[in-house]
């Protein structure tokens, strides 16, 4: 059974409900696009997020490697990039967990 997502859309409207009559729900998008351009410009630069009792977004250097195409089975070579991993903090983990 797959679960849903949460959204863009839905964080900005749950924003806008928070703090409702306080803006408008323009100014929940901007608050929550430029939140998103801070964390991406970081991860893009090198640096890792680190939001406390939340977790940490992590850029990590993956070496060439060699891989296989699963249709046909052909050998290539994958070229070096990053990634991002992220790690739940201990306090997310706890509430993910029930306890």
């Amino acid at each position: 059974m797959k679960k849903a997502s949460l959204t863009k859309d839905q964080i900005v409207s749950k924003i806008h409900k928070i703090f409702q009559g306080q803006h408008s729900k323009k100014k929940s998008l901007a608050i929550v696009e430029t939140l998103l351009e801070l964390m991406k410009r970081s991860l893009e630069n090198g640096e890792d997020v680190l939001i406390s009792g939340f977790g940490k977004f992590c850029v990590k250097e993956k070496k060439e490697r060699t891989g296989r195409n699963p249709s046909t089975d052909e050998k290539m070579i994958l070229d070096k990039r990053r990634v991002v991993t992220f790690k739940c903090s201990g306090k997310l983990r706890k509430k993910i967990n029930g306890k």
